[in-house]
């Protein structure tokens, strides 16, 4: 009979990362290995994974495992749902969260804001997400100036918690904004 393995290697989207973290005593205990995980945008995760890093288990969107099965690099047939994930709004946990119960209050609440912080727009489900919704509202050009773009929803969040500017915002999934010290969540996007 072949040992299990000393840790399971975990590649990641960000919104994972506390569902992670919480399961890891459970996994040690039942299984008798740990979990490495590395968590970030998921276009950050495809490109690990197109270089060659070793992974036992992905969690990404349902279209990027898609596409990664249908090129080879995720077993057919292994994926399964995980579970869904909504965006949100974030404050610093001692600001006033700011009404975005309907599309011209979140509208109002994002040209109100004067530094903005989201994941990568390029790379991150969130960030391509909320620049789509800035599209949408049709306030882009209005917020561009106070948009702080990170690498990932996690450390947007975590640079959100030590913003020093006056109505400071962010924006990425629920998780991230959840489990990040520092900041509370405001809601999640109105559903148009």
């Amino acid at each position: 009979m072949t040992p299990p393995p000393a840790a399971v290697r975990v590649l990641s989207g960000g919104a994972a990362k506390g569902l992670i973290g919480a399961a890891r005593p459970a996994f040690a205990e039942c299984c008798g290995a740990g979990i490495e995980g590395t968590f970030g945008a998921v276009g950050a995760m495809k490109e690990k994974l197109l270089s060659g890093e070793p992974c036992d288990v992905a969690i990404l969107t349902a279209a990027l495992v898609d596409e990664l099965t249908a090129s080879g690099l995720l077993v057919p047939g292994s994926g399964a749902p995980l579970g869904r994930v909504r965006t949100g709004i974030a404050v610093r946990a001692a600001d006033a969260p700011p009404d975005i119960a309907d599309r011209a209050s979140l509208a109002a609440a994002l040209r109100n804001a004067k530094a903005i912080y989201f994941p990568d727009p390029q790379r991150a489900t969130a960030g391509i997400h909320f620049v789509n919704v800035l599209r949408r509202l049709g306030i882009e050009a209005a917020v561009a100036p106070f948009l702080k773009p990170f690498a990932d929803g996690a450390t947007a969040m975590q640079q959100l918690a030590q913003a020093r500017e006056a109505h400071a915002i962010g924006c990425t999934q629920l998780t991230e904004i959840l489990y990040t010290d520092g900041v509370a969540l405001a809601g999640p996007l109105p559903a148009e």
